[in-house]
């Protein structure tokens, strides 16, 4: 991933160094299993663990000729831990290693993403009970529909985010597996007490049954997981976008004292960072079809999914947890405008209101296909005569016979709407 959408905390996970270090420990753990059961004279561990050193070049140097990386790997461990490193790798094959290793990656930033969202959850549940009844105006698609609370907006990003975090925890857990089984799978050359120890020192289970790799459906429902996380990032970024919107205006992103939104337009404060956060989650988003293809490989074992991984292993973690970070800081940052709220609620005359209306009359023994009618007919000339829904009821005949003034008064007033809110409050933020 490039620079520009890259925190340090991730890169490191998934550097060329911290690749190494973990199949070295995967070596070594492989030894001390094989010390233990007698497999192996003792002392390789302790000289390879001791002696072992991590060299990124030389490593490349040897792969350029031997065409291997973990020969390479293994050959440049052995230039500098000496004779008995001979005994590494013992009835292994390269991908015990690989896929090992590659999982306790995924294991290493699943965790980090799992605090950027608890992050994101500590704020948008601050953020929901400060709003909590701010009212604001609901819209189906993109037209107004009956008043809410912005409070509520952000506590359904809130259940949301609870949401993503568990699937997030279950995919950690689908991928917490280690295979050190030899060639196509059957401990042929190597003792499954080996895996059993390795899993252990490693913080793994078992690979219940490998081929010669970790089943791919299990990186799939990964990396499926961190899509299905980006469109929640999406979802709130879109919102803050529509309401940034010059005729909307209900919020803003924090925009710094000498912050510049467009290089032709000095007045412009836009958007960027949701725009931005868009962007990024359909690139998340993306990894997870080629996660999906690399499932079905040839019989026991190609390599047509390695080049995949190499890319979107780093690519969709690091990206994610730029996302969520950058998620984090526009919540937390981010302006309200409650006047602009109240102000776009009732900027249709009180159209909202116009259900209400109508379940009364059916209340009040009117067929709900009359009362459609009769509110319908009343809300299109309050739209395009600009008068008050209110007065217009006030001032029909069929209407005034069924429901009294008093009532019609209550009618068009926002307490129902907020009635409920406690109580959903309280099923969120139990």
């Amino acid at each position: 991933m490039i620079p520009r959408y890259s925190r340090k905390e991730l890169t490191d996970i998934w550097s060329e160094e911290n690749k190494y270090k973990i199949w070295l420990n995967i070596e070594i753990a492989a030894a001390e299993a094989m010390e233990k059961y007698k497999i192996i004279p003792k002392g390789v561990a302790s000289i390879v663990k001791k002696k072992g050193k991590i060299k990124v070049n030389r490593i490349h140097q040897i792969e350029s000729k031997v065409k291997h990386d973990v020969i390479a790997f293994l050959t440049s461990i052995t230039e500098q831990a000496g004779i008995k490193a001979r005994y590494l790798h013992q009835g292994m094959t390269s991908s015990d290693v690989l896929d090992t290793s590659f999982n306790v990656q995924l294991v290493q930033s699943g965790k980090i993403l799992v605090k950027d969202i608890d992050k994101i959850l500590q704020i948008l549940k601050r953020q929901a009970k400060k709003y909590k009844l701010t009212p604001c105006i609901g819209r189906s698609h993109g037209i107004h529909a009956e008043p809410l609370t912005f409070g509520l907006k952000l506590a359904s990003y809130y259940e949301e985010f609870k949401r993503n975090k568990k699937r997030l925890n279950d995919a950690i857990q689908e991928i917490s597996t280690c295979a050190i089984s030899g060639a196509v799978g059957t401990f042929a050359n190597i003792n499954p007490k080996i895996e059993v120890y390795v899993s252990n020192k490693l913080k793994l289970r078992p690979e219940p049954i490998s081929t010669q790799i970790i089943p791919r459906d299990r990186h799939a429902y990964y990396f499926s997981i961190l899509a299905i996380i980006a469109g929640s990032i999406e979802r709130i970024s879109t919102e803050i976008r529509h309401l940034q919107r010059s005729e909307v205006n209900e919020l803003q992103e924090f925009f710094s004292k000498k912050q510049k939104g467009s290089s032709a337009m000095p007045h412009k404060k836009n958007p960027i960072l949701t725009e931005n956060l868009t962007g990024l989650s359909r690139m998340v988003r993306s990894y997870a079809l080629p996660s999906l293809e690399n499932i079905a490989l040839w019989h026991e074992r190609d390599i047509s999914h390695s080049s995949v991984e190499r890319n979107i292993g780093p690519d969709a973690n690091i990206t994610l947890d730029f996302a969520l970070t950058r998620l984090a800081n526009v919540l937390e940052n981010m302006i309200i405008y409650p006047k602009n709220m109240l102000k776009n609620l009732n900027l249709t005359n009180g159209l909202i209101f116009s259900q209400e209306i109508m379940l009364e009359l059916t209340k009040a023994g009117v067929s709900r296909e009359k009362a459609y009618r009769i509110v319908q007919n009343l809300a299109k000339n309050s739209f395009s005569k600009n008068i008050k829904l209110i007065e217009l009821v006030k001032k029909d005949k069929l209407i005034s016979s069924k429901i009294s003034q008093k009532q019609i008064d209550k009618i068009f007033s926002y307490s129902k709407h907020f009635k409920n809110i406690n109580y959903i409050f309280k099923r969120v933020f139990k």
